[in-house]
């Protein structure tokens, strides 16, 4: 790979300041994701700036949720009793990211991060619109991994993080600090769909900006459901997963969030699920009632139409799952 200089900052104002000097700069955790891409050149950057030492831990906050740092570990947020209790879902995203060796590496800020696993994107030689080329080559291509929603293009990925899909479930804020200050961004605002305009990216985030902490409300009184589907139990990416948490009237749904992953270009928000379960018993017909509305208007490329039958189970089984219904 290219040679590059490493930078070591004290506080995460320092690390801000050294993404801000000449030349293309890249903050690096865990490095599970920069460094392969590096390594097959994929990006080349001159200086990667050290965000280990950004805030590794996990906190209450005082209206009853949970403040986690970006550098807390993929293993340690799953190992979190607090997260167990309250966040289920969050809990049962981040067992299921990679492999053991991975999830005591990786972080959660680099998880939410990560760039796209398209194997276009990924290889060398394809000059997609994602690496600054002019076509998706999945248009055409090989494309039975890419999207079923939010694929008007010009890209055609589906977003890679696991975490992502349960923060915006649960109505997340990212506390993302850059050279004008600190904000905090809504994690439903956080990810970008493609257009010609901001193509390179997938979120909000500037050159010099890092996402610092993960801020998740109290949930209330909520039922939780998480359900992924994958080629494999060992070390794979879901083909899609969904995450739902239902507040409750008793056994009536009161109101709903339906997340699902590995299907757009963003975590992908069904309003159509979430109308058909408000205001409905929590049972296998309503179950079934949302995962036909969560994929009404899917749009599948050449390739991939099988996703939307899997899609339409995934939500179905986490609706199950929050109700308490085990499946096969």
């Amino acid at each position: 790979m290219k040679a590059f200089a490493y930078v070591n900052p004290a506080s995460e104002r320092e690390a801000v300041a050294a993404l801000k000097i000449d030349g293309i700069a890249a903050p690096i955790g865990g490095g599970q994701d920069l460094l392969a891409r590096m390594k097959d050149y994929i990006d080349s950057p001159d200086r990667l700036v050290n965000v280990k030492g950004l805030d590794g831990t996990i906190t209450a906050t005082p209206d009853g949720g949970i403040k986690i740092g970006s550098a807390v570990k993929i293993i340690d947020l799953f190992e979190h009793a607090q997260v167990a209790a309250l966040y289920p879902a969050v809990n049962a995203a981040a067992i299921e990211i990679g492999t053991p060796q991975i999830r005591h590496q990786g972080t959660v800020g680099g998880n939410v991060n990560q760039r796209p696993r398209c194997w276009y994107y990924r290889n060398e030689e394809f000059v997609c619109f994602k690496k600054g080329g002019s076509r998706c080559f999945a248009v055409g291509g090989e494309n039975q991994y890419h999207a079923i929603f939010g694929n008007e293009g010009p890209s055609h990925i589906v977003h890679p993080s696991s975490l992502a899909v349960p923060f915006v479930a649960y109505g997340a804020r990212f506390r993302v600090l850059g050279p004008n200050g600190e904000r905090e961004i809504a994690a439903a605002d956080y990810f970008t769909l493609p257009t010609m305009q901001n193509v390179l990216k997938e979120n909000v985030l500037e050159d010099e900006d890092i996402l610092t902490h993960v801020i998740l409300p109290a949930p209330g009184n909520v039922k939780h459901g998480h359900y992924e589907v994958r080629y494999k139990a060992s070390h794979d990416w879901p083909l899609a997963f969904t995450t739902v948490v239902l507040t409750m009237s008793g056994n009536t749904i009161a109101s709903a969030r339906v997340v699902l992953g590995a299907v757009a270009p963003i975590p992908w928000r069904s309003k159509a699920a979430e109308a058909a379960l408000a205001g409905k018993p929590l049972n296998e017909r309503t179950a079934i009632a949302a995962g036909e509305a969560a994929v009404a208007e899917a749009k599948p490329m050449s390739g991939n139409g099988y996703k939307v039958q899997i899609a339409k189970t995934a939500v179905k089984r986490a609706v199950l799952s929050a109700a308490g219904i085990k499946t096969a």
